[in-house]
């Protein structure tokens, strides 16, 4: 859902999360989140390795902000478009000595 919709009070089903749609909504499916509050305490970066692994596929690393953005989300922080967890995301990755 557009992060500019997302009504907390009313998050029921994964696709009214924050930045949610089918395709992320069937990769949450495969890592067995199938409630908004299986996300909790979770961590995105596991969330991303783990997607990687079940489907033996490198995703595009913006499926990691998407993640990062909806345990922002979980965790209080009020909805925003994922593309604003990029730099977070290249910040971590470059303080590993990583790039993604």
């Amino acid at each position: 859902m557009n992060p500019n919709k997302v009504d907390r009070n009313k998050v029921k089903v994964l696709t009214d999360l924050p930045n949610v749609g089918k395709a992320t909504e069937q990769d949450l499916h495969i890592l067995g989140i199938n409630t908004p509050s299986d996300l909790k305490g979770k961590s995105a970066y596991d969330l991303y390795e783990e997607l990687c692994k079940e489907t033996g596929v490198r995703h595009d690393p913006c499926v990691l902000d998407v993640f990062l953005s909806l345990t922002s989300f979980i965790g209080g922080a009020e909805p925003k478009p994922w593309w604003a967890f990029t730099g977070e995301r290249k910040k971590h990755f470059e303080d590993q000595g990583k790039s993604y």
